[in-house]
């Protein structure tokens, strides 16, 4: 089917096709027999040679239907995106039951930026999909009675159970195939169809990460850097899974990692390699957990430390402690807000003179996506567009939408970046923590900072996002 935009194609038409074949031949698919293979090739690059070489290369009769050079041109960039520096040649065919199938399909993960690969299965169909910039897209559609096989194969890379089928299991799998080195943690987990495997790619080179481009304004960028260069307290950075916590932690591991600092890190998974840090990772099926690992750490003789979560009372107090005795502590910590932190740390069983006296910044940040350049259009602005009850801090005349390109593979959107909401905790605010008066309110009074809600606000007011990327965090300012 055809749109005046697009060819409308299946995952399963899709992926009868690589990406390489796609652009080289300029076709996209229409429809499959066991006999036959009909595609929509661009007019301008129809010849009686590219039918004959696709009959030769598939096997079947092929059938060729002309479309408009903008359609198909606008119709590969959407469904076949270009792989960085791929090598793969044009005869490459999609095979799920080949050895090479789980290679391709990590490799073309890791080319196409993707940081998740999720396989599942339900009543009559099994698929993969793919999270590319925090938004899973369907890439593969899998037969049923292959899928078992695919599972096992990742379970034996993995060094997981193959014969264990009804209880989670985790593993990792060290990737190596030509130039891409990385690490991939696998997760399985037992559903009402069979099992689904999630594969995050993992270990990153950490020496690209610049803390001045991660999206902090030039105010909170100085609040965070003077947090950081105390010699000792707590730095906690909250964020749902998925809001770039560990490459803030990362980037603020880079700033102090010199000669003459220690610094040690426990973190589940590592994410991220930079050398001259120790890089601990947690195992708590051995009892290698945040708690005992923090006991180790302070015989370590370490100058900075970094946890990669705060998860219980335990956890909490030890870092408390470590903070007291002269240690500079990172870590997250799960709540919605910067001013949060302050209660989970009391929640978790830390009395507010701690908290007042170990705590040097509480921050809080999301990941936005960001418009394409090359695409985004500019609109009235229709001030229904804002959540209900939420009151702009100025009116906005004009801001852009999302449209779609080629260079942006039609989403509208290219590339994200972290908003952030920083609270240095200076004389009157430490306190206010002391006093337990810690409502959010008050204290902004006292401290101009600007709010997660703020900072989307602003992204937005300069037309770099959308309305809709800031509106679930305009909805909870």
């Amino acid at each position: 089917m055809i749109n005046q935009e697009f060819i409308q194609i299946s995952t399963e038409l899709q992926q009868l096709i690589t990406a390489e074949q796609a652009w080289h031949y300029k076709i996209v698919p229409k429809s499959t027999t066991d006999k036959t293979l009909e595609f929509y090739i661009d007019k301008d690059a129809y010849s009686d040679e590219i039918l004959d070489e696709l009959e030769l290369l598939f096997g079947k009769t092929i059938h060729l239907e002309k479309v408009d050079h903008e359609i198909s041109q606008r119709s590969l960039g959407k469904y076949y995106r270009k792989k960085k520096g791929s090598e793969s040649s044009v005869t490459d065919v999609f095979v799920p039951k080949s050895d090479d199938f789980l290679i391709n399909l990590i490799s073309e993960a890791d080319d196409i930026g993707s940081s998740d690969i999720h396989i599942e299965t339900y009543e009559d169909r099994c698929r993969v999909r793919m999270r590319i910039d925090g938004k899973l897209i369907e890439r593969y559609v899998l037969n049923k009675e292959d899928y078992p096989a695919i599972i096992n194969k990742i379970k034996i890379k993995a060094n997981l159970d193959i014969a264990e089928k009804r209880l989670p299991q985790d593993g990792r799998i060290f990737f190596h195939d030509g130039d891409q080195k990385f690490d991939i943690r696998v997760s399985v987990l037992p559903t009402l169809y069979g099992e689904k495997v999630v594969m995050r790619l993992l270990s990153k080179d950490a020496t690209d990460i610049d803390i001045k481009l991660l999206g902090m304004n030039s105010e909170q960028l100085t609040n965070y850097l003077e947090g950081i260069k105390k010699p000792h307290g707590i730095i906690l950075i909250s964020g749902p899974t998925g809001s770039g916590k560990t490459t803030t932690l990362y980037a603020t591991l880079k700033v102090l990692n010199r000669v003459h600092s220690n610094i040690v890190t426990i973190e589940d998974p590592i994410e991220y390699t930079l050398e001259g840090i120790n890089q601990v990772q947690l195992k708590e099926s051995i009892g290698l957990t945040f708690a005992s690992a923090l006991r180790t750490f302070l015989r370590q003789d370490p100058d900075v430390i970094m946890l990669g979560e705060i998860r219980d009372a335990e956890t909490a107090k030890m870092a408390v402690r470590a903070a007291l005795t002269g240690h500079l502590v990172l870590s997250t910590i799960h709540t919605n807000s910067a001013w949060g932190t302050i209660s989970r740390l009391n929640d978790m069983g830390v009395p507010p003179f701690l908290v007042s006296s170990t705590l040097n910044l509480s921050v809080a940040q999301r990941l936005v996506r960001l418009l394409c350049p090359k695409c985004k259009e500019k609109q009235e602005f229709d001030t229904t567009l804002y959540p209900r009850n939420y009151k702009a801090p100025q009116n906005i005349q004009e801001h852009y939408i999302a449209t779609g390109c080629e260079d942006c593979f039609y989403t509208g959107y290219k590339g994200r970046k972290a908003v952030y909401e920083i609270i240095p905790i200076d004389h009157d605010i430490a306190e206010n923590i002391k006093a337990q008066n810690i409502d959010e309110n008050s204290i902004a009074e006292i401290a101009d900072f600007k709010t997660l809600s703020g900072s989307a606000f602003e992204l937005f007011k300069e037309g770099k996002t959308t309305i809709e990327e800031i509106y679930s965090i305009l909805i909870n300012s």
